[in-house]
């Protein structure tokens, strides 16, 4: 197994179990989970982008498909790992009590809506560094910035705030919303990137 599909797993696995753990444990703090999560992405940034350009989310591997950026064989095995480390999360959880707080809900347009949004705002972020317009060493905090900066949006629009459909299975939260509106606005970010980075 390639280098690149384990540290997917391990970064996905390891978000995914740290948003559980603030979710669950949090309390009253509504900017705890988005903290945690955009300094945890932050740094896997650093971390496994070296190695797998750190996607740790199926919505933003296939944003990156949309724009031929990834081939299609290695975007299904970057997802089997994210999705797999986002159930292992929910699986070591569970193993230790840990129960998740946010439901599936029904579905509704504006929360739908709200998803893609803050999915958009997140990968419009990451595209700049796919497309080489942010510095290396900045590249950590661009993501983990426009990962809170979407997360917030989302949540202040009546979402969750997920973006990320391997942390909405590690949540239990199986809604659609947070299996399509992330991939939705990811694929909508990059190709708005990609045609703002073609035009003259």
């Amino acid at each position: 197994m390639s280098k690149k599909y384990i540290a997917e797993f391990i970064g996905t696995f390891t978000l995914s179990f740290i948003v559980l753990l603030a979710v669950s444990f949090s309390g009253n703090l509504p900017l705890a989970v988005p903290m945690i999560a955009s300094l945890t992405l932050a740094l896997f940034v650093y971390t496994i982008g070296p190695f797998s350009g750190c996607h740790i989310n199926p919505a933003v591997t296939l944003g990156q498909l949309s724009v031929d950026k990834i081939s299609r064989p290695e975007a299904i095995n970057y997802i089997i790992a994210q999705l797999l480390g986002g159930a292992g999360a929910l699986f070591v959880a569970k193993m230790f009590v840990v129960t998740t707080a946010l439901s599936g809900g029904d579905f509704s347009i504006l929360v739908f809506l709200a998803e893609m949004l803050g999915a958009f705002l997140f990968n419009f972020g990451i595209a700049a560094v796919v497309y080489g317009k942010v510095k290396d060493q900045m590249s950590g905090l661009v993501v983990g910035g426009s990962l809170l900066l979407g997360v917030m949006v989302a949540s202040f629009a009546g979402a969750n705030g997920i973006l990320n459909p391997a942390v909405a299975v590690a949540l239990n939260s199986l809604n659609i919303i947070y299996g399509l509106a992330p991939i939705a606005g990811a694929v909508l970010a990059f190709k708005s990137y990609k045609y703002l980075s073609s035009s003259k």
